[in-house]
């Protein structure tokens, strides 16, 4: 060691450290430790120890900082992740998919319903203030108000939003069904609908269903106000407006009972084909799911998704429910979470259905005891908010 660097370090350990420090460095060390350095050093540790204390004494102290933060930092390091489990929405996104919930209006004065609704899932559907008697309720009169308050809460829990429902036989306004309208007015009237809608959440939402269920059990069309008025052009030409309105939302056809291969999804599959054909911009095929216990279960539903898909267009599980005649029993409530799960594995393994939608997660706020009397019990999660069997079904199958 050079004689001024000899002298300089000599002062240097005189000099005591900050007084909380020097003190118990004043004691011994451990035992275990302080036995093995009362030894002589080994040969080569001396000479490394030689050749250490020839550096230049800066190099030395942050050498020693340095080993002394590393230490503090691996002490206080976490020993574990976040443990929080994933969501349902979460879990979905690990397949490309989202898992969603409708909801409506009525419901955003629950604030505990609120807190599931935008924490669980990674997607929303307006139940209802999307339909035309709630946009439209006068002619030329627009109303977004409730539309809008869905929107907002979907868009600050960073959730997509499906549209629900330009074109639909159901929940029209009485000025619309009422009244006697040629094909040119009732044609200027739908496309001013359709637009003005469209273009009022463009940007803002993922897929519009266009038209909603418009054909019969057996294959046959609908006979719609729009349908006997306009011919089934109309669901071409609602399309193509639709898509003027906002170029980037995927289009869908939706309807209920077409889960399996029949009649009704047959009608859907050629009209698609044909669609698609004519250049008509159709993305999507928005199959709803409202399955009840009694009726038994699609087997085919994975076939009958592939089926559209290879068509060209996305398949999205729109308005998933299974109700099941009353009072709830447990071999009830399992076989529903047996079909909840195989509903979802049918869309894991399709590459082009994009996600799944429930109508509504809760029995408290579920549609069925209103329109079939003495069913129910539809839903994943139960009247109180609790998760039932068909929740953790659903996890299950998204390896949650």
């Amino acid at each position: 060691m050079s004689q001024p660097l000899s002298r300089s370090l000599s002062r240097s350990l005189s000099q005591p450290l900050s007084q909380p420090l020097s003190q118990p460095l004043s004691q011994p060390l451990s035992q275990p430790l302080s036995q093995p350095l009362s030894q002589p050093l080994s040969q080569p540790l001396s000479r490394s120890l030689s050749r250490s204390l020839s550096l230049p004494l800066s190099r030395i102290l942050t050498a020693l900082s340095a080993a002394i933060c590393l230490t503090a930092g691996l002490a206080t390091a976490p020993a574990a992740a976040d443990p929080r489990p994933r969501t349902l929405g979460e879990l979905a996104e690990k397949h490309h998919k989202y898992f969603g919930s409708a909801t409506d209006n009525p419901e955003f004065t629950d604030a505990a319903y609120l807190e599931l609704l935008g924490s669980e899932f990674g997607q929303t559907t307006p139940g209802n203030a999307m339909k035309w008697y709630a946009t439209e309720p006068e002619r030329g009169v627009f109303d977004f108000t409730a539309a809008d308050e869905v929107v907002a809460f979907a868009k600050a829990h960073h959730q997509k939003v499906r549209g629900h429902t330009l074109v639909w036989h159901n929940q029209l306004p009485a000025w619309l069904t009422e009244g006697t309208w040629s094909a040119d007015e009732l044609r200027a009237i739908l496309k001013n609908h359709i637009q003005t809608v469209v273009r009022h959440f463009k940007g803002q939402v993922i897929h519009w269903d266009v038209v909603n269920e418009a054909f019969n059990e057996d294959g046959t069309y609908r006979e719609s106000l729009f349908y006997k008025t306009l011919g089934p052009g109309y669901i071409a030409d609602a399309l193509r407006w639709a898509h003027e309105a906002d170029r980037h939302a995927k289009l869908y056809l939706n309807d209920y009972n077409v889960d399996g291969i029949g009649p009704k999804s047959d009608a859907y599959h050629t009209l698609i084909k044909q669609l698609k054909t004519d250049g008509v911009p159709v993305e999507g095929f928005g199959i709803q799911g409202h399955l009840a216990l009694q009726y038994g279960f699609p087997a085919d539903v994975q076939q009958n998704l592939q089926r559209f898909a290879d068509l060209g267009v996305e398949v999205a599980i729109t308005e998933l429910d299974i109700r099941m005649n009353l009072p709830a029993t447990p071999q009830k409530l399992a076989t529903q979470a047996t079909w909840y799960a195989d509903y979802v594995k049918a869309c894991l393994a399709v590459r082009k259905c994009v996600g799944v939608t429930i109508w509504d997660y809760t029995d408290k706020y579920s549609w069925i005891p209103s329109v079939f009397p003495g069913e129910g019990a539809a839903l994943p999660y139960d009247e109180n908010l609790l998760p039932k069997p068909a929740y953790h079904a659903i996890r299950q199958v998204l390896g949650g």
